[in-house]
């Protein structure tokens, strides 16, 4: 097995880690003042737009993009190329991944609208998400169903002549309180007496809709995201027919193309936040000394570190497998590979980060390391893109099967 990186991939990471050392690190604490300063928890600091600019003048944008397009930078990596790259921007999760137009959900927005948008839905919303200079939400959580098994969804869309007719409510919509959010991704039902994973649909709202209300931004543990997790009230909403992505019933299959992509970033993004967790835990360590020597000299804290390094290495591998499976066999052969790595992942980087806390004492809680953030983050990510049990069936459903046939065939 060749575990070599591409030379095409060795040439985006040493420019993107040059790019995190010369801008984006010494643009945190420039981020922190002004969102500080602007008293308004979704406000859009100017920092952002500098560091995109200068993203895009180095050729660091659309890196997540499969779809080779020079108009719009995407440099058409595969899943292998681009998750040492994903796992460098994860180091500083807050703004390196939107300054190169990498971060979720727009991602995953820009996959559906490029696999099942039409040309109208490609030049009104993926053309300016592909600029990074609109932003979107993805809306298919509901407060009151279960939606771990998106078949729940309850969010009616119901077929009025030219125009379909939503209510219901969705929460966790990331990035509908962007300031620069214009369009959503809803999930609902268009005919609740097709099979069961025909009856969901999925469309194209523009945020400005008639009857589409931003009821709140939902805070996670505490913080109350920039980009906003927010909750949504349709009521009677109207979108026309040509809103439909792909066709009615399609709603399943969409989610499903799209959260494949969607996770695997999200476990490569965990990677790095592992990485700079480790980083922090070690220079604290060395740094801080108690009853007359360094911590680091302590031998459970010699421990955290050494099998720190041999997780992250561990999910590495996995990750690394699965976007090599995702480029040679496809999403779907790749099932039981990004169901595992999701629930690895996580947990992997929320047991180092953990630690890290623990090594900063008083300090690791608060918000002068990003330590306590990184925590939220990875937290949340084991309920985001499927709640670890659903993914833990996945798999044991498929090794039951593995034992049956093999008992089937001796």
């Amino acid at each position: 097995m060749e575990f070599e990186f591409s030379d095409r991939c060795n040439k985006y990471r040493a420019e993107l880690l040059t790019f995190m050392d010369e801008h984006i690190y010494p643009a945190e604490g420039v981020y922190a003042a002004q969102m500080a300063g602007s008293g308004n928890p979704n406000f859009h600091p100017p920092i952002l737009e500098e560091l995109k600019t200068e993203a895009r003048k180095r050729g660091l944008w659309n890196l997540f993009h499969p779809h080779k397009d020079e108009a719009w930078g995407s440099p058409g990596l595969s899943n292998l190329d681009y998750a040492p790259l994903a796992e460098i921007m994860g180091r500083s999760p807050v703004l390196a991944p939107e300054a190169c137009n990498c971060n979720a959900p727009d991602t995953g927005n820009m996959e559906v609208l490029q696999l099942f948008g039409t040309e109208e839905h490609k030049e009104k919303w993926l053309k300016p998400l592909l600029a990074g200079e609109i932003a979107s939400a993805f809306c298919m959580t509901e407060p009151a169903v279960a939606s771990s098994d998106a078949t729940n969804v309850q969010l009616a869309m119901v077929r009025d002549g030219d125009e379909y007719v939503l209510n219901g409510r969705k929460w966790f919509a990331s990035n509908a309180l962007h300031a620069n959010c214009k369009v959503l991704i809803v999930m609902g039902k268009t005919n609740v007496d097709a099979p069961t994973h025909r009856q969901q649909s999925m469309m194209v709202v523009p945020i400005d809709t008639p009857g589409v209300t931003i009821v709140r931004g939902v805070p996670v543990f505490g913080y109350m995201a920039r980009e906003g997790h927010a909750e949504i009230l349709f009521e009677n909403a109207r979108v026309p027919t040509t809103a439909l992505l792909a066709g009615e019933g399609d709603g399943f299959m969409i989610g499903q193309a799209r959260l494949g992509p969607g996770r695997i970033h999200h476990c490569m993004r965990s990677i790095g936040m592992a990485e700079r967790a480790l980083d922090l835990m070690i220079q604290r360590a060395q740094s801080r000394v108690t009853f007359g020597e360094p911590i680091a000299n302590r031998s459970n804290i010699q421990d955290w570190i050494a099998e720190a390094r041999i997780e992250i290495e561990m999910v590495r591998l996995l990750t690394l497998k699965t976007a090599w499976l995702m480029d040679t066999v496809g999403n779907q052969k790749a099932r039981i590979e990004i169901a595992a790595i999701k629930v690895a992942g996580p947990q992997m980087a929320l047991k180092i980060i953990d630690r890290a806390i623990q090594v900063h004492g008083g300090g690791g809680v608060t918000d002068d390391f990003p330590l306590a953030n990184f925590y939220a983050h990875q937290r949340t990510l084991r309920l985001a893109d499927g709640p670890d049990e659903v993914h833990k069936r996945t798999i044991a459903r498929v090794e039951h099967k593995r034992m049956r046939e093999a008992v089937a065939v001796s």
